[in-house]
């Protein structure tokens, strides 16, 4: 079996040029969703991402530079999206723990609130479990871990 590492040609180009337009599409109809589905809640997606990393940090705070790490789109304007959190009160910034230089960004009750809320009214997971079984959505997410890990 070839690796992705290995040049690739005829039949197998074909199938993985299709892979990666079909994981585009899906990614893109997938973010759409949920673009809709927070619409009502006042978050764009991209908050929406931030909050749920703040919220696994909690009760910790978290840095700058782990938040863009952890961020699902690494282009984001991370400074922009603070500031919007902030201004819609769901986080407070202080100053750095380990080097009062940085700042250290933290979810409050009201941003905890505002995630239960949604999780209470939206499933985010219906795009998946509408689309596919249990074995499916293991299988995915084993094929998807791996190109994570690979790239």
């Amino acid at each position: 079996m070839k690796s992705i590492k290995e040049p690739v040609s005829g039949a197998l180009r074909l199938e993985c040029d299709q892979a990666l337009i079909n994981l585009l599409s899906a990614a893109s109809r997938c973010n759409l969703e949920i673009r809709e589905m927070l619409r009502g809640f006042q978050v764009t997606s991209q908050q929406f991402n931030v909050l749920r990393i703040l919220q696994g940090q909690y009760p910790a705070a978290a840095t700058i530079s782990l938040l863009k790490q952890k961020m699902i789109d690494k282009m984001s304007d991370i400074s922009r999206i603070i500031d919007r959190l902030l201004q819609k009160k769901f986080v407070v910034r202080q100053p750095g723990h380990a080097d009062r230089r940085t700042v250290d960004i933290k979810i409050n009750e009201t941003g905890l609130a505002l995630l239960e809320k949604i999780d209470r009214a939206v499933s985010l997971s219906s795009f998946i479990s509408e689309r596919l079984s249990l074995d499916e959505a293991k299988t995915l997410n084993r094929l998807l871990a791996k190109l994570h890990t690979t790239a």
